[in-house]
């Protein structure tokens, strides 16, 4: 007979959280967000919202990011191009002048240089902000106007301006060259076209 205690299973890693697709910002939800930042003289998340949106890049890529990638000396660049940490290929995005000011204003407030990391850490063992820190400030953005928290993450971010562009325009080729993306499937399947343009038709369709 065997009398071992039965081994207990190990607790899924997703278990209690929501997966799937985290949902991009509405023009509204970035604009809730960005007053209150503002008003609040968050001048660090008010920088760092507006450059997620504006660059459109992954979580490991946007806190990376040093001032030489952003700026010519004391002015920030209208473009800017990386290298992706996932792909190792290159991507461009647009600055836009609010974003230019925000970020003006950090990096000043802040002294930063031109090899310093744009976001560093306040945690002494990460140059840094790490991805965890950034997700955490994302929740707190999305929680302060009453959005779900667990509908929406770094990749929201990433999603945000990419949706409206893709809206606006329906013009994929482009979507699919500010994400950096390889095929033009995987910016399908990213922003969740298919589904989201069957919906529409059918909310348009009486019968």
């Amino acid at each position: 007979m065997n009398t071992e205690a039965p081994t207990a299973k190990p607790t899924p890693w997703n278990k209690g959280r929501m997966i799937g697709q985290k949902a991009p910002l509405k023009v509204r939800d970035i604009w809730a967000i960005r007053v209150r930042l503002q008003l609040g003289r968050k001048t660090r998340d008010l920088a760092l919202f507006n450059l997620a949106i504006d660059s459109k890049l992954r979580a490991c890529d946007l806190v990376k990011l040093r001032v030489a990638d952003i700026a010519h000396g004391t002015r920030i660049s209208s473009r800017a191009l990386v290298v992706q940490q996932k792909t190792g290929r290159p991507v461009q995005f647009e600055i836009t002048e609010q974003t230019r000011d925000a970020l003006t204003a950090w990096i000043s407030a802040k002294g930063l240089g031109g090899t310093d990391f744009v976001f560093p850490s306040r945690l002494h063992q990460s140059p840094h902000l790490s991805t965890r820190q950034y997700a955490r400030i994302v929740h707190g953005w999305v929680d302060s106007i009453g959005l779900d928290g667990a509908s929406y993450g770094t990749h929201t971010m990433r999603r945000t301006k990419a949706s409206l562009i893709y809206r606006r325009t329906r013009n994929l080729r482009a979507v699919q060259i500010l994400l950096g993306h390889t095929k033009l499937e995987s910016t399908v399947r990213y922003l969740g076209i298919e589904v989201d343009d069957a919906l529409e038709i059918a909310e348009q369709t009486d019968v």
